[in-house]
């Protein structure tokens, strides 16, 4: 029988040995090494050639995110199955898109570590219960960001007209004489076009303009 070879990587002696000792119990698993932190762990990685890392993400001299890069890099075959205590997506999402093809907290009990190690290595994702709500809310709030409505859509003809005419240093008289109206009238563009944009001096409102591209920077 061919074993699952698994590198573990924490810097918790206590959580290395306790981790070492299940898998021992695991009929088709083969714990190769262990590593107390990132660059130790690409280190084994390059000598042992495990097929599984379980690597912890907070650890010392380098951390779990920075190895998990590097592995994938130089060993594309070799799969990485995320081990933490935090469960945000702040700690979820950058660590997947660094190319780990798991995540499982540590209050996940053998079974669940176990399931994790062998989905991974037959090329499967394996996220929590907590990585997968976490996932989940972040690709709600991207896909509302995306859906967003821009302000500049929200401002009339004529906003725009005065947008443009306020970032080319034009005055409030010389942006009337161009449009035909009175001074008192650009002021209410003016006033209406910020109020929509959200920004509360010249300063932003030219900024706006330049990544909207009105004017050249």
């Amino acid at each position: 029988m061919t074993k699952i070879k698994v590198l573990i990587a924490d810097d918790h002696a206590l959580m290395r040995e306790g981790i070492h000792t299940l898998l021992d119990l695991v009929a088709d698993f083969e714990v190769v090494g262990e590593a107390s932190n990132g660059k130790e762990a690409i280190e084994k990685v390059r000598e042992l050639r495990p097929d599984v890392v379980l690597m912890d993400l907070a650890m010392p001299v380098m951390t779990g995110q920075e190895a998990t890069r590097r592995i994938r890099k130089e060993f594309p075959r070799v799969k990485i199955l995320a081990l933490t205590q935090h469960e945000g997506s702040e700690y979820v999402v950058p660590v997947i898109r660094l190319g780990a093809h798991g995540f499982v907290t540590k209050t996940f009990g053998s079974p669940e570590i176990v399931s994790a190690i062998r989905a991974v290595h037959k090329g499967q994702s394996f996220l929590s219960s907590t990585a997968q709500t976490a996932l989940t809310q972040e690709y709600q709030s991207a896909a509302s960001d995306k859906d967003a409505i821009d302000p500049y859509e929200l401002l009339t003809d004529r906003e725009r007209q005065v947008l443009k005419l306020l970032v080319e240093a034009k005055t409030v008289q010389e942006i009337a004489a161009i449009m035909v109206v009175s001074p008192r009238s650009v002021d209410a563009y003016r006033s209406r076009l910020m109020r929509k944009l959200n920004v509360h001096n010249k300063v932003d409102l030219v900024k706006f303009a330049i990544r909207k591209q009105i004017t050249a920077p």
